[in-house]
């Protein structure tokens, strides 16, 4: 993820996170997966505020794009980092392969989706 004002993120399919990356710990894993539970699947753009932190959401074509920022952030640039994360994610796996990934099972290549080496 590069900035540390970027904390936590997913990739989900419907309800099940497919890759998970984050170098924090803290209870923003728990509220952002909450939020997948409750967030439309229509197209679109989400933002909640909570315990000083933003969750971003991105939500197209069955899977949802999720990024949890230090408020201070602002929500520019986690949209912008969401939309990357996006491209990246439908550029690798855009052939079939997340269509029939089990949960967490892409977590091996997320670090280096999101700019962050493991």
């Amino acid at each position: 993820m590069g900035q540390q004002s970027l904390i936590y993120s997913f990739i989900a399919r419907g309800t099940v996170v497919l890759a998970e990356y984050t170098q924090f710990t803290g209870n923003f894993t728990t509220i952002a997966n909450q939020c997948l539970q409750k967030i439309p699947a229509t197209n679109n753009k989400f933002t909640y505020n909570c315990d000083r932190h933003t969750f971003n959401y991105l939500v197209e074509d069955g899977y949802t794009y999720c990024v949890v920022a230090d408020e201070s952030v602002g929500r520019q640039l986690p949209i912008a980092f969401l939309e990357r994360i996006k491209d990246d994610f439908k550029k690798r796996y855009g052939g079939g392969k997340a269509d029939t990934a089990v949960a967490h099972s892409l977590n091996k290549d997320f670090g280096s989706l999101t700019g962050v080496k493991r």
